[in-house]
Order: C-alpha cells, then sequence, then structure tokens
C-alpha cells in the first residue's frame, strides 16, 4: 500500500507558518493584501474565489475583489489592472481565468498588463521567465510550486532523481519541470505526441501527471518504488455522487491500479490541489515583505 501524500498536512504547515509571517508583516504596518478579479459569475470563478479569501482570513492576509460584469470591455478590465498595479497596499493580484469569451483574444495582453512583482498568481510572461531563468521575476505558477512544497514537506529530494512530467503546459508542465531541474533532477518532459510513455514513465524516481485525461495513467505506467503526483482534476461521471452531476472528482489515475504498486502517491482530491490556495496566499505574503523590506522569520 502506498503512503499518501496528504495535501492537508503540508497546508497545516504552511499555515501556521504564514500566520506568524502575516502577524509580523501587519505589526510592521505592512498588511499583506490580495486583490481579486473576476468577470462575470462562473461557478467554477466563485468557488475558487471563495478558496482564497477563507484561506486568506485564516491567516491574516486581507482581501479586495474587483468584480465586473461578465461583457465588461476589455478597457475597464485593463483599467482595473493598473489601479492595482499603482496601489501600494495591494501586494498581489488574482485574475479568475479563463475570462469570458469575447475577452479571450486578450488575455494574454490582460494577463502582462499586470507588474509582475504583483503576479502572485504566475501569470505574466515575466513571471514565466522567472521559472525558466532562475530569477525573481514575479512568481512560479501554483501548482507546480505546490507539487514542490509536497515533495519538501515528505522528506522527498529530487536531487539525482529521475523524473518525468507528463504535460507541456505553461500553467503546470514545464514549469514543473524546471522547478526539478532546479533541485538537480534530471528530468523528460512527455505529452500526447510521446512515443511508447509506459517505458518512459516507468524509469522515474518521481512522476508528475498533469495530463489532464481521466484514467490515462495505467498500471503499466509505474513500477514499484515511486513517487506519483497526480496534478489533474477530472470528472468521473460513471461514479455517482459527483459535483453538479458531472461524476466523481479524479486524476489522470486509475487510483486502484496504480496505488498498490508505487511508493507514494498523491490522492484526488486531498493532494496537489489542496495545497495551490496555500502557496498563492503564501506569494502574497512574501510581495508583501519584499515591497515593504522587512524580513519575516521563515
Amino acid at each position: 500500500m502506498a503512503k499518501l501524500l496528504l495535501g492537508k498536512e503540508v497546508t497545516a504547515v504552511m499555515n501556521q507558518r504564514l500566520r506568524e509571517q502575516a502577524a509580523q508583516l501587519r505589526s510592521a504596518g505592512a498588511a499583506p493584501k490580495l486583490a481579486i478579479v473576476r468577470c462575470g459569475a462562473d461557478p467554477s470563478d466563485v468557488a475558487y474565489e471563495k478558496g482564497a479569501e477563507a484561506r486568506a482570513a485564516l491567516v491574516g492576509v486581507d482581501v479586495e475583489k474587483f468584480l465586473l460584469p461578465v461583457d465588461a470591455p476589455k478597457g475597464d478590465v485593463l483599467a482595473v489592472i493598473d489601479r492595482i498595479n499603482v496601489n501600494p497596499a495591494i501586494h498581489g493580484c488574482l485574475l479568475l481565468r479563463p475570462l469570458p469569451p469575447h475577452l479571450r483574444g486578450d488575455q494574454e495582453e490582460i494577463c502582462n498588463r499586470l507588474r509582475p512583482e504583483k503576479d502572485v498568481d504566475g501569470m505574466t510572461d515575466l513571471s514565466s521567465a522567472g521559472v525558466f531563468s532562475g530569477k525573481a521575476l514575479g512568481y512560479p505558477p501554483c501548482t507546480p510550486q505546490a507539487c514542490m512544497e509536497i515533495l519538501r514537506h515528505y522528506g522527498i529530494d529530487p536531487k539525482g532523481k529521475r523524473a518525468v512530467v507528463i504535460g507541456r503546459s505553461l500553467v503546470v508542465g514545464k514549469p514543473a519541470a524546471m522547478m526539478l531541474l532546479a533541485e538537480h533532477a534530471t528530468v523528460t518532459i512527455c505529452h500526447t505526441k510521446t512515443v511508447d510513455l509506459p517505458q518512459i514513465t516507468r524509469q522515474a524516481d518521481i512522476l508528475i501527471s498533469a495530463a489532464g485525461a481521466l484514467g490515462s495513467l495505467t498500471r503499466n505506467h509505474v513500477r514499484p518504488g515511486q513517487v506519483v503526483l497526480d496534478v489533474s482534476v477530472n470528472w468521473d461521471a460513471s461514479k455517482p455522487n459527483g459535483k453538479g452531476g458531472l461524476g466523481a472528482m479524479a486524476g489522470d489515475a486509475v487510483y486502484d491500479e496504480v496505488e498498490p504498486i508505487v511508493d507514494a502517491i498523491t490522492p484526488v482530491p486531498g493532494g496537489v490541489g489542496s495545497v495551490t490556495t496555500s502557496v498563492l496566499i503564501s506569494h502574497v505574503v512574501e510581495a508583501a515583505q519584499r515591497a515593504s523590506g522587512r524580513e519575516v522569520d521563515p
């Protein structure tokens, strides 16, 4: 039976540290604050917003919301971003994405309007450049950093290990690979065009699956001794009691096949996703620290 890498254990430690750091900043007159920008009221956006608000409140981070109608023109969204950029009391911005359909073609421009020092969700080109260059430009995307937090918490050192990442998006796959490389792992990125994927994934010591494909990681892809981080969130319509009739939440892994083989695995739900929000809030606290020029205890 595999060891379960539970997100709640990681977030409990992170939240305690963040609570102490936020209190230190508050006492110094530099209360950390997150801006949340939402266009419309998509249920997924609202749910994520509520989760971020709750986590922020738990550790003492303020939240200011900028709510725009679903048909807001690009100029109105850019104006809000500009207000956030020049407000010294706001240290980080979460722009809920994807934007409404009429703004999708402008999403890159809108995202890059945000100053990188306030890009706590890793959505700007400069934040991506920081991940790839190893420089402190903005912040990395929260999900791949959540993977690294889980490895760190459970004492799994990537140094010298073979790591395989399934997925090459700028949101998870590519930054996860760069972060593993920075920790001295030897990294292979796989994707939909990879030939004989199981042969490659079985060579991994650390396997991150971010394919976004239900049931795509089977017993054929794994071997004993591996650590598997299942990043994806899918909906399994074959299982009842799922949210909104979509089915039960599941990752890429056929869990009942993979879990008995590998040494450790993140469950879905309860794994990587539960750490992501704490990473977002940690970026806000770090941004407040950088902006104030004050050191806080680690």
